[in-house]
Parts: structure tokens; sequence; C-alpha cells
């Protein structure tokens, strides 16, 4: 399914070819409760408006539909899944995972293997309270990192279960990544916005087994 969504370029992100300005020494970590941590970058990625115009292309996007109480309904974002060994759709993608293996592959024992990706065409588009569980997620610490493309939106955090939420806003070639626990004692949410703004391409950089 192609996504032409209206992408308006950022007057900011000036860098004539996308390009990774590193990890190490940069990133930032946030301790939370229950062994969780999330890392934040802004503007790890320089010049990404060129693969944001790639990825809102006609990459494979899909529409999916989910059952709620007695009627089916459209999930509100599109849906790209890149399985192991499979191409991505621009080469920085493939650097940015290079990247975080080199950076995290200590501390996590193991590569990013899949990427799924989401896209918010606009503030209408969303993802609900969730944790990243099917799979090993439910029973074992693991790291998903997550690119960034396009207009900034929210992500908020907040403990399984309720309670005091942690925001990060995300846009424009920023990275964010949840480790220790996250996935099982944390959840996560994009909330829809009234605000008008343009799309986003969330990409996630995943371990194999978690989904």
């Amino acid at each position: 399914m192609a996504a032409q969504p209206v992408h308006q370029p950022s007057m900011w992100d000036l860098a004539d070819e996308p390009v990774l300005t590193g990890l190490a020494g940069r990133v930032v970590r946030h301790p939370l409760s229950a062994g969780v941590w999330v890392d934040h970058l802004p503007g790890w990625v320089e010049g990404s408006d060129p693969v944001l115009d790639v990825l809102l292309g006609d990459i494979g996007w899909r529409a999916d539909r989910r059952q709620m109480y007695d009627r089916e309904v459209a999930v509100p974002r599109l849906l790209r899944w890149y399985d192991e060994g499979e191409d991505l759709p621009h080469p920085l993608l493939s650097e940015a995972r290079t990247s975080l293996d080199v950076h995290y592959g200590p501390e996590l024992g193991e590569p990013f293997a899949t990427v799924g990706m989401c896209l918010y065409r606009d503030g209408r588009d969303s993802v609900a309270w969730h944790g990243d569980r099917i799979g090993r997620g439910s029973s074992q610490d693991t790291v998903v990192a997550i690119a960034s493309f396009g207009s900034p939106r929210a992500l908020l955090l907040r403990p399984v279960g309720g309670g005091a939420s942690v925001r990060f806003t995300l846009g424009h070639g920023d990275l964010v990544v949840m480790g220790g626990s996250c996935q099982r004692t944390w959840d996560h949410c994009v909330p829809k916005t009234t605000r008008a703004v343009g799309p986003r391409v969330s990409v996630q950089f995943r371990p194999r087994g978690i989904s």
C-alpha cells in the first residue's frame, strides 16, 4: 500500500545527506523503576528528511484491522515489518542497526535482528498503552531501540497497571532505547493529538524473538 501523507521538510535538519552522529558519550540514560532504563538522544540522525521521503513511499505499508468488543476496527496507523535478513528500504537504517549493535551489544548480548515500522499519518494516528511482550519479551529483559523520522510526537511510558508517566518528544532523527525490564514492567504509548502535525515514522529495532 502506497502511503503519501504530506510532509513539510524540517528547516532545522539541513545536512545534505543523512548521517549518524554517534552514540558513545552522547546518549543519555534515564533510570526508572523495576530495573527499567530509557536512553534518549535527540538528533541521532542529521539530515533525516531523505530517509523519511523514502519511508513515506510505497515500501509495503499495510493497514491492519483488529477486533474490539463486537466489531472490527481499523488500526490507527500503518505498519511494515522487516524480518531478519530482509533488505531495509534505506541504507542509513542498516548503518543505524550496526551502530546500535556496536553500542548495545555488550549489554544486550545479541544483535538487533528485526525491524518494525509504524507510520503515524497525522495526529489522529496513535498506539495504545502496551509492552512488547509477545515472545521472549514477556519473561526476559531486552532492549528495543526506536529511531524517529518526521514530525515530533510524544512517547509516554508508565508502570504496568498505571501511575505517573514519563514523556519523551521524538522527531527529526531522534533515538529512544527502552531497556532492562521495560517491556515487562512498564507500558508505552503514542497518544493522539489535536495539534496539526505531519507524518512520523517510528523505526523499531528488536532482537530475535521480541515483538
